[in-house]
């Protein structure tokens, strides 16, 4: 099973979405990038994720063009805001999805309103992915 997550920095909700998913199944190949990728993955996801025990601190922000050659069961794009334009992906594919959420890298205020949108944004992806993985992973598995 081989699943790529897209967005356009692949700096932050691509990133979480990818360690969920290995953490709910280790033998499921899962990738992330982006159409405009960062090159760097945001420290608020890394320390987001850290706090709940998963570390992606290693992940690297890859573009998608390292992908489009590869086949994927699944391909899902994470883009969320009404002004963000997510990617396409045109590779080879089985299924295509959107599960869509909010940028908190984009949000603006205090630290501690800055990491509490991190926090929600991490625990609506966690909630989001787990769906997924129950009802179109591993039903296949």
């Amino acid at each position: 099973m081989k699943i790529l997550v897209l967005c356009t920095g692949n700096s932050c909700r691509s990133q979480m979405a990818h360690g969920f998913l290995q953490s709910f199944d280790k033998n499921i190949t899962v990738c992330s990038a982006g159409t405009e990728a960062s090159g760097r993955l945001n420290p608020g996801a890394v320390k987001a994720m850290a706090e709940i025990g998963i570390d992606i601190s290693g992940h690297t922000s890859d573009s998608v063009e390292k992908y489009l050659n590869e086949e994927w069961d699944f391909v899902i794009t994470v883009c969320g805001g009404a002004n963000e334009s997510c990617p396409a992906f045109s590779g080879k594919v089985n299924k295509r999805l959107h599960i869509g959420f909010d940028d908190p890298s984009h949000a603006q205020g205090t630290e501690e309103f800055i990491w509490s949108e991190f926090v929600r944004v991490r625990d609506e992806i966690k909630e989001g992915f787990f769906q997924f993985y129950t009802q179109e992973v591993k039903p296949l598995l």
